[in-house]
């Protein structure tokens, strides 16, 4: 997609620290994750069996699929195995209260230091 324009989602209030929340946006399922006073956007579905990430667990900048426990990380959306790829991530921002996200996906790029 090259749809730059950032839509909104969900009030920020919405998003307990830690707690993953699913969002579609004009047919797109996203998993938002507000974690150490930022918030996320990644695709909601594991590359493994396809579970909804938004169900999984959080612990720092991981997300843990509740099925088989494939974690991605949020800022990349490397995951580890059994993950057979990553997953997308998308430009957030927050305004007035509102999280707000952008289509656009980021290619998920693996981080200098790798996931645990």
């Amino acid at each position: 997609m090259t749809d730059s324009r950032y839509i909104p989602a969900c009030e920020l209030a919405a998003l307990p620290e830690g707690t993953p929340v699913r969002v579609d946006i004009e047919g797109v399922a996203i998993c938002l994750v507000n974690t150490g006073g930022e918030v996320f956007a990644i695709g909601d579905t594991c590359t493994h069996v396809q579970a909804s990430l938004s169900e999984g667990d959080v612990e720092d900048c991981l997300i843990e699929c509740p099925w088989r426990g494939a974690r991605f990380d949020l800022r990349t959306g490397e995951g580890t195995k059994p993950a057979s790829g990553p997953v997308p991530v998308y430009p957030v921002t927050v305004a007035d209260g509102a999280v707000l996200v952008s289509l656009t996906a980021a290619q998920p790029r693996p981080s200098a230091r790798g996931i645990d």
